[in-house]
């Protein structure tokens, strides 16, 4: 009888450490998974603020390149405008200081003319050139 009572405390008391350690383990394995989806849920977590932050970093970045295209194509269209209007302006200039060399031209003649004789004419300035019809009297 007595070797019988404690062989059945002994089988007791190893399923009992049985079950204690299997109670162990699964309290250990649930930590661990605990801990496992919290790193996991953080790197996640962190991830996504980076993902965010680049997002926006990388908005400003194409913003930025294209405010300075756009800068870049209005000082060429610019520059083309302006040179454009310095040329027009040039050829408009260099039309006027020749018509105003003929008219001078013109009226050095014409008071050479006075002074000699009679002269008859009439002339007409036009974009291409001058046309003129003259008779000249000499007394």
């Amino acid at each position: 009888m007595w070797g019988s009572g404690t062989l059945e405390k002994g089988r007791e008391g190893k399923e009992l450490g049985k079950n204690k350690d299997e109670t162990a383990i699964k309290i250990q394995a649930w930590w661990r998974g605990t801990l496992v989806r919290r790193t996991l849920l953080h790197a996640a977590l962190c991830a996504w603020i980076i993902q965010c932050w680049w997002r926006v970093a990388h908005m400003r970045l194409l913003d930025r390149r294209r405010r300075t295209v756009l800068q870049l194509y209005t000082r060429r269209e610019w520059a083309v405008v302006k040179l454009q209007a310095m040329v027009r302006m040039w050829r408009v200039r260099r039309r006027y200081l020749r018509a105003r060399a003929a008219a001078r031209l013109i009226q050095i003649r014409w008071r050479n003319c006075l002074t000699r004789g009679l002269m008859r004419g009439r002339y007409q300035i036009t974009a291409s050139g001058l046309a003129m019809d003259m008779q000249v009297l000499i007394a």
